[in-house]
């Protein structure tokens, strides 16, 4: 397994080029997410290697009328990533604005399951054309993105499954999943054949393993025993020092 670090939540005193030079110097890939606001020749020359980004800008994963336009933000991106290195972008199952449901809905329906497997098919096939994958991300209702539809994880491996495109993968979200669902090893085991990557934090607080409820150490043996390989990514605030944060987060997943 390899380990990265989302650079948008540790190291938070520090210009953003910085963080990512320091999560790269302590033997971790990076996590991005808006990459348009940052100065991408600064960051190439950190030498990182970078994990995913957020790989859309606006639009509706699950809305009719703005379906286009996530498929189109997204090919608008693609010149970044490859710019980066970046293999995976992420998704949403809906329209974020500073983390929260641009339009809520607090009921699903038919409508929006097919425009959803319809958009990420499109997002497959873009993929496809650029040697990326898209990665949909589940997401808690309960805290975090109220009014979020089809965020469960359940939801998400539907989607994916559905759309059976190789380029069309999960970003298995731990922290999400815990808050919403639980069962987090079962989760894995049932998700494995559609991940494109996982995300931890620990569950309360969303800080790095060892800091709530998560044992993250059997989550781990679990993983190694399912055959994983992928990466595993921290996306999650230090609850101290940044660089302590790093070193539970190696230490629980086998460093």
């Amino acid at each position: 397994m390899r380990l990265a670090v989302c650079a948008e939540m540790v190291f938070t005193d520090l210009p953003f080029a910085e963080r990512v030079r320091r999560i790269h110097d302590a033997g971790f890939d990076v996590e991005l997410w808006d990459s348009r606001k940052k100065d991408l020749a600064e960051l190439r020359a950190t030498g990182a290697r970078f994990s995913s980004m957020t790989g859309y800008s606006a639009g509706s994963l699950v809305e009719p009328d703005t379906a286009d336009l996530v498929v189109a933000t997204a090919e608008a991106l693609i010149p970044t990533a490859l710019e980066l290195g970046v293999e995976r972008l992420v998704v949403h199952p809906a329209e974020l604005v500073d983390g929260r449901a641009a339009r809520p809905h607090w009921r699903s329906n038919g409508t929006m399951w097919l425009t959803a497997a319809r958009t990420l098919e499109r997002l497959g096939e873009l993929g496809a054309r650029h040697g990326v994958t898209f990665c949909l991300e589940n997401l808690n209702t309960v805290l975090d993105h109220p009014g979020i539809p089809l965020a469960r994880a359940k939801d998400t491996l539907a989607l994916v499954r559905a759309v059976d495109h190789p380029n069309a993968r999960l970003m298995l979200d731990l922290y999400h999943a815990q808050l919403g669902e639980g069962n987090l090893i079962e989760l894995a085991r049932e998700c494995l054949p559609w991940i494109g990557e996982i995300q931890v934090a620990d569950v309360p607080g969303r800080c790095e393993p060892g800091t709530g409820e998560i044992n993250y150490a059997a989550v781990h043996r679990a993983l190694a025993g399912l055959g994983y390989e992928g990466t595993i990514g921290l996306e999650a605030y230090a609850a101290g020092d940044a660089d302590d944060a790093l070193k539970a987060f190696r230490a629980a997943f086998g460093g």
